[in-house]
């Protein structure tokens, strides 16, 4: 998958981490209902970075 796609799945994590907790969870009256939600965010935010610099390489001026 291009890495354009990926980076378009960051964004709408960045959409839901704003929508989710002040919809599907506004009812959710304990501090943990929003944080579980941006934690695992958070994890899933990180693999797809790891995953899209994978393949990163430095290219020296040697």
């Amino acid at each position: 998958m291009k890495r354009s796609k990926w980076i378009w799945l960051i964004w709408a994590l960045i959409l839901l981490c704003y929508a989710v907790p002040y919809t599907l969870l506004s009812d959710v009256g304990a501090w943990y209902g929003s944080f579980l939600f941006w934690l695992v965010a958070g994890l899933v935010v990180i693999a797809v970075n790891l995953y899209i610099t994978k393949d990163f390489e430095e290219h020296g001026n040697d």
